[in-house]
């Protein structure tokens, strides 16, 4: 068969309003990449007619350029990684309360409950997501979580405060899984770089968790159980309350500042061409941008060995789940990559939480030692530790994109070694300020490796399985989680071991990144 992409290098320019389009054309054509020699997952193509189309849809997207509507979709996007963030912390931090107030038998079921709700939504969002699409999810996930936030801080007891963080973890816990596919679907190939920096959304998330405990909590708690009441212990209710508006007004935002349409993507794997073509020309209309792409140059490529949307097949069914799985272990390759990319959010999954989530407990109990008895400083450093978060992904952005740190996987190499060696020596602290300092320096480092990991996931995955492949690897990343909450109930957390724990996992995670078969760096995604 010949090439069907071939009689289309020299495509009839269109005209944009009539007139020629402002944007330089062939500055565009410089950075489209030609019959996909520089996709990342070219030597592992199976289907040649998808190989083809997805390259027709890059070169466009590639033509259009980096636009406003990118943008748009960097801080939207971002809302939900700030959510995801929020909700995860919000148990830990309130936790003390409640314990104090209710009284439960089990004091980490709040920390299960949050991780539970996680994983279910990041699986049933995540697999949903290559078959009925992004902009369901997209749409209706933050409202649904920011209602059971709110209704969280109603709680009569333990159990329905679990219930109803278990309800807002479902929803905002594909928020991560599908975030990082809907804006990598419309980026251009030399502004992949970008997913890796809105990972600094994860760190605003944490630290306006720790701002609402520094401003409620102080005021509005109660000291012991003896004295604990509903009147008197109020504060963790309010934080509640308050970042379920919050987190009501982001989802408003994202129905209202853009229309999002199912990427181009997704549409060209369901057989839709019109449609995704109609998305990228209306992009290009919008903001004054050339595209050349047509309905009949996909056409020519070729019928799809198993388009999604077939007339008499279902559109979720096991067939297709089935099928989604299958396409992540094509080849020994990117079974291998596949592989590794989960086993990396396994390790991170518990490494992350046994540090993080029962960060409360270790800063207390720290506190304590250094004379900082007062509940405002204690969460004044939370809120400082958190505002550091924001600055990894800053950091891991600029070095992913350079040759200098070997791209993707050289910089999760450095940010886990880092990490690493700032684990080890944290157990020296012997003062406040080192106390503070070395929490501060450790988000920031770890957050170098979190958030290329997030960026690293969906690049590597195609486009047609990549809803799949991420909620895999998140669902892994919240079972680790709970993980987590049995040892930290079984464990004595104050003490440095967790600490030696996560800095051997790191030094694992270094050694995995090493070894991933895919370097993005200056590939475009499949």
């Amino acid at each position: 068969m010949d090439d069907p992409i071939a009689s289309y290098t020299q495509p009839q320019q269109p005209l944009v309003n009539n007139k020629i389009p402002k944007k330089n054309v062939e500055s565009a054509d410089v950075r489209s990449v030609k019959h996909g020699e520089n996709d990342l997952l070219q030597a592992q193509i199976v289907d040649q007619v998808l190989a083809a189309k997805m390259t027709l849809i890059n070169d466009a997207i590639d033509e259009i350029g980096l636009t406003p509507h990118q943008w748009k979709l960097f801080c939207l996007n971002g809302f939900g990684y700030a959510v995801d963030s929020l909700i995860l912390l919000l148990q830990s931090i309130i936790s003390g309360q409640a314990i104090l107030e209710f009284q439960p038998s089990y004091h980490t079921g709040l920390t299960i409950a949050v991780y539970v709700g996680m994983l279910v939504g990041a699986l049933f969002w995540g697999l949903s997501a290559d078959v009925i699409g992004r902009r369901f999810a997209f749409n209706v996930s933050l409202f649904i979580s920011s209602i059971f936030t709110i209704v969280a801080g109603a709680s009569p007891n333990w159990v329905v405060l679990g219930l109803f963080i278990c309800l807002s973890a479902f929803g905002a816990g594909g928020n991560l899984v599908l975030d990082t596919a809907v804006f990598l679907e419309y980026l251009p190939s030399q502004d992949q770089w970008l997913i890796t920096l809105m990972a600094a959304w994860w760190g605003i998330g944490q630290l306006i968790a720790g701002l609402f405990a520094w401003a409620f909590l102080p005021n509005y708690s109660c000291s012991t159980a003896a004295t604990c009441t509903y009147d008197n212990n109020k504060g963790w209710r309010y934080v509640w309350y308050t970042s379920g508006a919050f987190v009501f007004v982001l989802s408003v935002l994202r129905i209202t500042v853009i229309r999002l349409q199912e990427t181009p993507k997704f549409l060209v794997t369901s057989g839709r061409n019109e449609q995704a073509v109609r998305v990228l020309q209306d992009i290009a209309h919008k903001y004054n941008r050339h595209c050349s792409l047509t309905v009949e140059m996909l056409e020519a490529a070729g019928l799809l060995q198993q388009p999604e949307q077939g007339a008499k097949k279902p559109r979720f069914s096991l067939t297709a789940l089935e099928t989604h799985f299958r396409g992540l272990f094509v080849t020994r390759t990117m079974a291998l990559s596949t592989t590794l990319v989960w086993f990396s959010w396994l390790l991170i999954g518990l490494a992350y939480p046994l540090y993080n989530v029962f960060l409360p407990t270790y800063l207390t109990s720290r506190g304590a030692q250094f004379g900082v008895n007062s509940p405002y400083i204690t969460w004044r450093n939370y809120a400082l530790a958190n505002f550091s978060c924001i600055w990894g992904p800053v950091v891991a952005g600029y070095m992913c994109r350079s040759r200098w740190f070997w791209g993707r996987r050289g910089t999760m190499i450095i940010g886990a070694l880092v990490t690493m060696v700032f684990f080890f020596a944290y157990t020296q602290v012997r003062t406040e300020s080192q106390n503070i300092g070395f929490t501060c320096t450790v988000n920031f480092c770890l957050n170098i490796y979190y958030g290329t990991l997030y960026a690293y996931t969906p690049e590597i995955f195609p486009s047609a399985h990549r809803g799949t492949g991420n909620g895999v690897a998140i669902g892994l990343n919240r079972i680790m989680g709970i993980v987590s909450a049995v040892v930290g109930e079984a464990a004595n957390t104050n003490t440095p071991v967790p600490i030696y724990i996560c800095a051997a996992l790191y030094a694992v995670m270094a050694l995995v990144s090493a070894v991933l078969p895919f370097e993005p760096y200056g590939r475009r995604s499949a």
